[in-house]
């Protein structure tokens, strides 16, 4: 197992912030390389995933593209441009409302909830690479995320 010193071939931080901070965003990148090409084979990118799973979360009730868009892991992703792709796919389905033309809803379609069943187990397999570290391990972990992203938004909010 390398360290970030040795994956980034750096023996020397500035602080052990900047250590950590770099060794999230190596982390994440691994997670994120790990995951698309993964989710590659089944025709999805790791963004089109996730808007499958927050309307799938939603069903049967619809979603609009605001509250998928509030829902995204990557609040840059652009979900309308997601969610055109995954209805040319025939995984979700949009509804123009007939009073209202500007409001849509978003459903997720039988193809959609089968492409997730059949994701389901593998994508369980892949996740569970982390049963090296305990749960006691994880949810301390989790809590410090979470200081650290809440700390970061602050910081953008009020910038």
């Amino acid at each position: 197992m390398l360290s970030i010193g040795e994956e980034i071939k750096q023996s020397h931080f500035r602080s052990e912030h900047q250590k950590s901070i770099l060794n999230i965003l190596l982390t994440a990148n691994t997670i994120y390389a790990s995951n698309s090409r993964f989710f590659k084979t089944y025709g999805l990118s790791p963004e089109q995933y996730n808007v499958l799973r927050i309307v799938r979360g939603n069903h049967p009730t619809p979603c609009t593209v605001l509250s998928i868009q509030e829902r995204m892991l990557d609040k840059m992703s652009n979900a309308s441009r997601l969610v055109d792709k995954l209805e040319s796919k025939g995984l979700l389905l949009r509804i123009q409302c007939k009073e209202d033309r500007r409001q849509v809803s978003i459903t997720i379609t039988q193809k959609g909830l089968g492409i997730l069943e059949e994701i389901a187990e593998p994508f369980e397999s892949l996740e569970s690479s982390l049963n090296c570290v305990s749960d006691p391990e994880l949810i301390r972990f989790n809590e410090i995320l979470d200081i650290i992203r809440n700390v970061y938004r602050d910081a953008l909010i009020n910038s």
